[in-house]
């Protein structure tokens, strides 16, 4: 297997992962200059987003190298292709697709698949993944995690889907290596970026960032 690509260094410090899903990516550009004020630095744009990789060139051009600025759901190699053409520094995707994980740590670029089994989190790792997408989390929770990650401890894991500012400490507790939140966080401030949606988006950002810097990562001991 090709040297599998490190977690996502933003990610790996913060332990959020933003999700920057919309009808179209008109407002993102907004949504992420003020993610990236309150200190959430690494960012998703998903494909299924009108306009998205055009979004993420311009997010990476303005936001510079303290922003990692990654693609969501990709599940063909073609569309990896023309994630990593547009700037994306990562991959995620909701499925496991062993060429799509390939084709990305061939070239050195974190992938994070989804999965939700045993098998499918195995299958994942062995891909080259740098960490695998636990999705959607919320349908088990928490106690699908913990129990996941006991034969699995090795395997680190961002929990995606369902998962809530006010649940993103238990899923860090149960073992997560970080969480991936979307509409609980942007709230629609994606549709209608104003200065008063946009400053509330700051605060439930530091909020989050808060909950989660007081979880230990697994393995480490708590304060």
């Amino acid at each position: 297997m090709t040297e599998r690509p490190a977690l996502t260094p933003q990610l790996d410090r913060t332990r959020v992962m933003a999700i920057l899903r919309s009808a179209d990516a008109s407002g993102l550009p907004a949504v992420a200059r003020a993610l990236a004020s309150a200190g959430v630095t690494c960012l998703e744009v998903t494909l299924t987003t009108a306009g998205a990789l055009d979004a993420l060139a311009a997010i990476r051009a303005e936001l510079g190298p303290d922003v990692a600025v990654g693609a969501g759901t990709v599940v063909t190699e073609d569309e990896a292709r023309d994630a990593l053409a547009a700037g994306a520094q990562f991959l995620v995707a909701p499925v496991v697709d062993t060429a799509v994980v390939r084709y990305a740590a061939d070239r050195g670029v974190a992938c994070y698949p989804g999965a939700w089994t045993p098998t499918e989190v195995s299958q994942a790792w062995r891909a080259g993944a740098a960490a695998v997408k636990l999705f959607p989390a919320s349908t088990g929770g928490p106690a699908h995690l913990r129990q996941l990650r006991a034969p699995l401890p090795d395997i680190p894991v961002v929990a995606v889907g369902g998962v809530g500012i006010d649940e993103a400490r238990d899923y860090l507790d149960a073992g997560a290596r970080a969480v991936g939140i979307g509409s609980p966080l942007l709230r629609g401030a994606d549709q209608n970026p104003t200065p008063q949606a946009l400053e509330s988006l700051v605060t439930r950002a530091r909020t989050l960032l808060d909950a989660v810097g007081t979880t230990a990562r697994p393995g480490e001991a708590t304060a």
